[in-house]
This record gives C-alpha cells, sequence and structure tokens, in this order.
C-alpha cells in the first residue's frame, strides 16, 4: 500500500515561490520543469520513503525524524509518520540551510 504524501502550508509556499522566482528570473519552461521534477520526488516517496537521508544539519544536534530527498539543487525536507510522508521544506540548497532548518523545524 503506497504512503501518502502532504505538504505543510510552509511547502507549499515554498513551491509558490519557488515557481514564481523561476518564471520571472529564467522561464515559465523552466518553472515547470523544476516542479515537475519535484513533483516525482514526491512520486517515489509514495513506495519508498526511507530512501532518504538524514539532513546533515540536524544529524548533527541528535535530530533523526526528518529525512531529505533531492532534486538538485533543491532540497525535500520531510518525515514519515505511520502510513503519511508530510513535507516540510523544499529549499535551494545553496541557501544557508542551517538556519533556515532551525527557523522551520526547530521552532514550531
Amino acid at each position: 500500500m503506497p504512503y501518502k504524501v502532504l505538504l505543510t502550508r510552509d511547502a507549499v509556499s515554498d513551491l509558490e515561490k519557488l515557481d514564481t522566482w523561476i518564471a520571472t528570473h529564467d522561464s515559465p519552461e523552466r518553472a515547470d520543469y523544476v516542479l515537475d521534477g519535484i513533483g516525482e520526488a514526491f512520486q517515489k516517496l509514495t513506495e519508498l520513503p526511507e530512501r532518504g537521508t538524514h539532513p546533515k544539519e540536524l544529524f548533527a544536534l541528535g535530530i533523526r525524524e526528518f529525512r531529505e530527498i533531492f532534486f538538485k539543487p533543491y532540497r525535500i525536507i520531510y518525515r514519515v509518520e505511520r502510513r503519511t510522508v508530510y513535507i516540510y521544506l523544499i529549499a535551494d540548497g545553496r541557501r544557508d540551510m542551517q538556519t533556515l532548518l532551525s527557523l522551520r523545524l526547530l521552532n514550531n
């Protein structure tokens, strides 16, 4: 039985901002390509959610409940609970991920 993949409000906002930024600064076609690739990554999580690695920034703090997969350079941070995968963050991996993860995941 496949896992269900759900996006948090923050993750939906990440996708919307990403789409707008790429469409404005590159092209709408490139934005579609990136969002399609991220969507395919979500689809893969329905079958093998444990395939992701632990984000090194969180692992260093002893936090192991989150995992990540990539659609480079984008990082998709998620948590698996029972048969549901919750997507918490979708961000360009070139950003200051330590600060972003701290603000998004550890302050909630």
